[in-house]
């Protein structure tokens, strides 16, 4: 049970509690990014279901054939997560084990697996009557036709390639940030029906991100859970759950794994070596932009929207804030270096720019990523210039107004492309114009 999910020591727990028959049939999933608790729901499901009860990942009973696809019918998963990287990543493994040996087996069944974790999202019974499923009803069944073709194909270079264009830009249009309301009432429907098998499993990942309509409809749904079922919330967040859910959840913790622990896992499951990169940076190495790109992008943003608010100021007759000329200082450098060229203040140059270098963040998670560079980029410029004061005994403290700026601005950025589903590039360009006229203000 559970060899799927390496450098956990949680899952001795879960075995444990299976085999004593005290699973119960609320659990949460917590731990950080990458920590297994996606693929420990899934296997979970597989084991409750298993026809020969041992739970053994190459069982072959039909059930455990159904699970290790993402077939099964008494398996449900809603949630968002990016799934671009670990696709693209799979790919590579598939091509890679492809041109040494046509027919390996492991490889291809982890790239069907990773598309299928996405394609779980668009499962017919959580679109039901929605007037969205038109919208992306065309790249679902152009994967699930090209799923089919995968297994008789020798040479999958080309199918791959179509078959990543369209996981990418299915995650875009298809899904959001939050869980809406509407999939959840319908899982709950679902999960009153009688199993086909031993035990349906519902899986809702980054389960803190529900609104309070869909919480209070979980709610219920766990006060009075229905027999032969059994449900999963992962999160990295276990504070953000409300108590009342916490009361009603048996908790497993997934511990951050270590750089031996992470090099096993790209090694035994993407059959591929990271030096020292961790899980998270070597799955994000497939995607087409590269985190330097983006720390680059960031670089040239946060450089140009401070040299904005610097010409603001002064048209103000006030001179700029020391916070925004060391953010200034600090980030010019770093976008000239990576070949993007001095700041300047027309925002359509700069965004023209960053949507080049980026391919116009079609890939979901990248902006997500780029704001994060951006965050980061702040943080490290402020940690440089405090560093250098102390060196001639003074101090250096930024404004809580300059922090609350920034901080207010990303958040805004981040629920406006997750969420509200706005475009990248006018999601920057309000971005730039808040952060320079509000850095001009302080």
């Amino acid at each position: 049970m559970f060899e799927n999910v390496i450098g956990q020591s949680v899952t001795g727990q879960l075995i444990q509690d299976i085999e004593e028959r005290t699973l119960a049939p609320a659990m949460l999933f917590s731990g950080p990014p990458a920590s297994g608790k996606g693929t420990a729901a899934l296997e979970l499901g597989r084991v409750i279901s298993c026809e020969e009860g041992t739970g053994n990942w190459d069982c072959t009973c039909p059930s455990c054939s159904r699970h290790r696809l993402l077939l099964h019918p008494d398996l449900l998963c809603i949630g968002f997560r990016p799934f671009s990287a670990e696709i693209a990543a799979s790919a590579g493994a598939f091509l890679r084990e492809s041109a040494a040996s046509p027919a390996h087996h492991s490889s291809r069944v982890l790239f069907i697996r990773s598309v299928r974790k996405l394609l779980a999202r668009f499962n017919p019974v959580l679109w039901e009557d929605d007037p969205k499923a038109g919208k992306v009803s065309s790249l679902v069944n152009s994967l699930e036709e090209d799923l089919d073709e995968l297994a008789a194909t020798v040479s999958p270079e080309k199918l791959l390639d179509g078959m990543l264009k369209d996981a990418f830009k299915l995650e875009s249009e298809g899904l959001g940030e939050t869980i809406p309301v509407g999939q959840l009432r319908r899982s709950m429907a679902w999960a009153h029906l009688a199993p086909a098998g031993q035990r349906k499993l519902l899986v809702i990942e980054n389960a803190d991100r529900m609104q309070d309509e869909a919480r209070n409809s979980l709610l219920k749904l766990l006060e009075e859970p229905p027999s032969r079922f059994c449900i999963v919330l992962t999160t990295p967040r276990p504070g953000s759950i409300l108590p009342t859910l916490l009361s009603r959840l048996r908790q497993y913790r997934f511990n951050a794994r270590d750089t031996a622990a992470e090099g096993e896992v790209i090694r035994r499951v993407f059959r591929d070596h990271a030096g020292s990169a961790g899980l998270t940076d070597y799955l994000e190495s497939f995607l087409p932009v590269s985190r330097e790109t983006l720390e680059g992008a960031a670089a040239l943003f946060a450089a140009s929207a401070a040299y904005k608010a610097v010409l603001l100021s002064k048209k103000q007759g006030r001179p700029a804030a020391p916070e925004v000329i060391v953010l200034g200082k600090y980030a010019a450098p770093k976008a000239e270096a990576a070949g993007l060229g001095r700041p300047r203040s027309s925002m359509a140059s700069v965004i023209a720019v960053i949507l080049e270098k980026t391919e116009g963040f079609e890939i979901p998670s990248l902006f997500s990523r780029f704001l994060g560079c951006l965050s980061e980029l702040v943080s490290q410029s402020l940690r440089g210039a405090a560093s250098e004061k102390a060196e001639k005994s003074s101090f250096f403290l930024p404004s809580v107004a300059y922090n609350d700026i920034w901080r207010a601005s990303l958040n805004w950025a981040e629920t406006a492309a997750g969420v509200y589903k706005i475009k990248p590039p006018q999601a920057l360009e309000k971005l730039f114009c808040d952060l320079s006229r509000g850095m001009a203000q302080l």
